[in-house]
């Protein structure tokens, strides 16, 4: 299905280069609808079903989980067959997920649909394998290329979540679900046939800011597994953090009497902003690298989450909203591109995709966690507390790897 031979290092930075980068983006559209639909419907799950807020924030978990554990296979598959194959697995997982969530009788199928169809086989298609081939194709502008394909995702949520309300207003949400099955899995089945040449793997890893390579079999001076493993604690606490806004803001919206729709174009909002973000921020690793993008994204979200506590206004949680998607959107790329920078290239793939399930499963605990809080406490004042605690060891984990970079470039200059 996919050309075995990898193409000429010429491609890298080029034409080809970018042409590619557009199409994973379309398809990171697609692909990525799923997340930010189930928060729109949330509301009207909970009241058909009957179920807690908890209950009704258990199929995001489990698409997050399916998500982050599919992330891991899917970057083997790509480091193995190429991307195509990838997101025809998720092109088949979209369809059948969205379809099935959308003919459910419980909260049970509907959760069991996004968990394994929606998260395990759809959406992990999509986010970990794009952003790890697209960080193949480039060199020189690496944290752009990265960010805009990284931005697909954003932008699906600036997006999606205005197409699934007024469906949901004018057909109900199981129509909505089975429209945006078929529309998405096709849609990404058609890109993926344009992706199916192998990137060049026996290219020179050159950092996007320009400077000296330090990938090598001791990243930051650990072992590899030491090194990757602390990212992927780093991943997990940064996005427990950051899932409670994007997760439960339409609940929010709805509980503080500003209805559903508000709640939407808040998200929207958020994740517009986001895009936006995405965009900055690679400029930004491209000039600086991608430790210091992480620690200062870190440092932002965490004065973003902040503003949730004193502020519950409609016109204050529009700016937060804003705010909250302008400090966090590079965050998660940030990761793709230390990958590239400190690991070797062959092993893209399978080390993106190990970092971004850790992602996805923190947004999937930090989305239940942040229910059943509001289940115990009947507030999500201690909910967003919860959160600015974790992003406080991703900021700490984040602020040690940056101080190991700059030591180890210190003794690099004055060793002769």
């Amino acid at each position: 299905m996919n050309n075995k031979i990898p193409a000429p290092a010429e491609l890298i930075d080029s034409r080809y280069a970018f042409r590619r980068l557009v199409i994973a983006l379309c398809a990171m559209l697609m692909g990525s609808s799923c997340m930010f639909a189930v928060a729109v419907v949330l509301p009207e799950v909970q009241a058909e079903f009957g179920v807690s807020r908890s209950e009704a924030s258990l199929p995001y978990t489990l698409m997050m989980i399916g998500f982050g554990v599919g992330g891991v296979y899917m970057g083997r598959i790509v480091d193995r067959w190429g991307v195509t194959v990838s997101l025809l697995i998720g092109s088949a997982g979209i369809l059948i997920g969205f379809v099935w969530a959308g003919m459910s009788e419980s909260i049970w199928g509907f959760a069991l649909a996004h968990g394994l169809f929606l998260g395990l086989l759809g959406t992990s298609a999509t986010f970990a394998p794009l952003v790890a081939d697209t960080s193949l194709w480039w060199n020189r502008r690496r944290g752009i290329a990265v960010a805009i394909c990284a931005s697909g995702n954003y932008l699906a949520g600036a997006i999606w979540p205005h197409i699934a309300q007024w469906g949901v207003t004018t057909s109900g949400w199981r129509q909505t679900y089975i429209v945006m099955g078929i529309v998405c899995g096709i849609g990404m089945a058609l890109f993926a046939l344009f992706l199916r040449r192998r990137p060049p793997l026996n290219q020179v890893s050159v950092p996007s800011n320009g400077r000296p390579s330090t990938v090598s079999e001791t990243p930051f001076g650990l072992t590899t597994n030491r090194a990757q493993t602390l990212l992927i604690v780093a991943g997990l606490a940064c996005c427990v953090a950051m899932s409670m806004p994007q997760v439960h803001i339409v609940a929010y919206c709805v509980d503080l009497g500003f209805g559903p729709a508000r709640g939407a174009e808040m998200l929207s909002l958020m994740l517009a902003c986001g895009v936006v973000s995405r965009l900055v921020s690679g400029v930004i690793c491209d000039r600086i690298g991608g430790i210091k993008t992480l620690l200062l994204g870190s440092a932002l979200q965490g004065i973003a989450l902040l503003m949730f506590l004193p502020f519950d206004g409609l016109v204050s949680l529009y700016l937060i909203s804003a705010m909250f998607g302008l400090f966090q959107g590079g965050i998660v790329p940030s990761y793709a591109i230390i990958i590239r920078e400190h690991f070797p290239a062959a092993e893209t793939g399978r080390r993106v995709g190990a970092v971004i399930m850790a992602t996805m499963l923190g947004m999937a605990l930090g989305g239940w966690m942040s229910g059943k809080i509001f289940d115990l406490t009947g507030s999500y004042q201690a909910a967003v507390m919860n959160g600015i605690l974790w992003n406080l060891l991703n900021l700490s984990i984040a602020t040690w790897l940056f101080l190991r970079v700059r030591r180890m470039s210190r003794s690099a200059v004055t060793t002769p």
